[in-house]
């Protein structure tokens, strides 16, 4: 099977769950807290080797208590971290995230060393890079590296997937041009696209225009409502399942992680999508965000029990 690159962000997520937000001054106690590994570029490739995939991780720890921990985590699952690097005297990403009753979520994240992952540890992991079959990138990082990446697997022929999380505005349309795959949420593409996305129809026709830029495929996540493909392959959208939600955090880096792993397998977008939306819904059904993504079999049964 051939090596998923994900280059991105980790994150130690400090979740507390809370009855309801504190309104200014005021201090209310909360039910419960949760401290586990995050951040949106090490959900994506913990969720695709929980599944079998084979990756390797590009980000940056930094020099705390949290570093030992993130590498150990990553080596749990059998990411290789060769090029998992330490910075001096910097803290790691950290990212406190608020949990509501109703599963909604809030979240602050502070980059940390993840700010420190730069072009040139791109071009220094250049060979491993050659050797993978996918490149995976997102948001939480410096953009400029992001670009970089893109622009190393255009010059490569590596296929590039972008999930242009967190949200962010100025991207620039020359670079997402080069992609194959863009994978936001609603609130992304029309940050992406200055248009208005509040339907399945919106999202469609905002999609369109990227498209028409140049990108391969857009995948846009609708949450309960799926999945929605525009590209090269048509037009289609997958359903999303009726489950009992309870913490909706990292649902969207499961989507992707599930996504990529299955493509890298067999280049079928249809069938990734189809697994990705049943992955994200088992996902929501338990708490934190990696700690809710279940392995290959636990995924399995969770199909079983859905008529998935």
């Amino acid at each position: 099977m051939s090596k998923i690159a994900v280059i991105g962000s980790n994150m130690v997520d400090l979740i507390t769950y809370i009855d309801r937000m504190p309104a200014q001054g005021e201090t209310l106690e909360a039910p419960g807290f949760a401290l586990g590994c995050g951040g949106k570029g090490a959900n994506q490739a913990v969720a695709a080797a929980k599944l079998g995939a084979d990756v390797l991780m590009l980000t940056k720890v930094g020099d705390d208590m949290f570093a030992d921990n993130t590498l150990a985590n990553f080596q749990r699952f059998g990411i290789d971290t060769r090029y998992v690097q330490r910075v001096p005297g910097v803290s790691s990403g950290v990212a406190p995230i608020f949990v509501q009753a109703d599963s909604h979520n809030s979240i602050l994240i502070v980059k940390g060393a993840n700010a420190h992952l730069v072009p040139a540890d791109i071009d220094a992991a250049a060979q491993a890079l050659r050797e993978c079959s996918l490149i995976v990138l997102q948001l939480e990082i410096n953009v400029d590296t992001a670009y970089h990446a893109i622009e190393f697997g255009r010059a490569h022929n590596i296929p590039v997937l972008l999930n242009p999380a967190p949200a962010l505005s100025g991207l620039s349309r020359e670079h997402l041009a080069h992609l194959d795959f863009l994978v936001p949420n609603e609130s992304e593409l029309a940050l992406i696209t200055g248009q208005v996305v509040d339907s399945p129809a919106s999202a469609h026709k905002a999609a369109q225009t990227l498209v028409a830029d140049g990108i391969r495929h857009v995948i846009v996540t609708l949450g309960q409502q799926g999945a929605l493909y525009v590209g090269e392959e048509g037009e289609f959208q997958i359903p999303g399942l009726s489950v009992a939600a309870r913490d909706t955090t990292g649902a969207g880096d499961a989507f992707i992680g599930c996504f990529i792993h299955h493509w890298s397998r067999d280049r079928d977008i249809r069938a990734a999508m189809t697994q990705a939306v049943a992955y994200s819904a088992c996902s929501v059904t338990g708490l934190g965000t990696q700690t809710s993504y279940p392995d290959a079999t636990a995924f399995a049964e969770f199909q079983r029990q859905l008529g998935a």
